[in-house]
């Protein structure tokens, strides 16, 4: 049972004011947390576990880093929810990964290889179901797009000789 604090950000990341100021706000006050901890901590995590994901621009090639909230399943895999705090267009970040798959991961202070999966059929809507127990206003933001919010499961992957980025 959540307690009052976290109804509270849920029922207000619920809204449309949270998300038009959410994605200029969240990110960067995570990166900032991120930085000062060395990776141990996202502000968000105080709410959802979360972690700075490492991946080529899909047109760029570019590092692009960008903290998000993430699922971790038992099985050592991470589930990420394009959710885009229910706005129209698809974040960004899920393009780049459905470019370049190969990515890191910084998760509680280590760098870890991963490889997404955009999760599709029943895999996905056992994805979401999990996601929407773990997270309820998932389903606000999809009620608020006509898209389908895109889900993806990261793997580790076998590193490969240097950093994923300065290949």
């Amino acid at each position: 049972m959540a307690g009052p604090g976290v109804r509270l950000v849920r029922k207000v990341s619920s809204t449309r004011a949270f998300a038009r100021l959410a994605p200029r706000v969240v990110p960067a006050v995570d990166r900032a947390v991120h930085r000062l901890t060395r990776g141990k901590v996202l502000l968000s995590a105080r709410m959802l576990p979360g972690l700075v994901l490492t991946a080529r621009g899909a047109r760029s090639g570019l590092a692009r880093r960008t903290p998000l909230a993430c699922l971790p399943r038992r099985d050592g895999s991470w589930l990420l929810v394009g959710s885009n705090f229910g706005r129209a267009a698809h974040p960004a970040w899920t393009a780049n990964l459905l470019a370049h798959p190969d990515a890191e991961i910084s998760w509680r202070g280590r760098d870890v290889p991963v490889r997404a999966r955009l999760l599709t059929g029943d895999e996905r809507a056992r994805a979401w179901a999990a996601a929407l127990e773990f997270w309820p206003p998932y389903a606000t933001y999809q009620e608020r797009v006509d898209r389908e919010i895109r889900v993806f499961r990261l793997e580790r992957r076998e590193p490969r000789q240097g950093r994923l980025l300065d290949d």
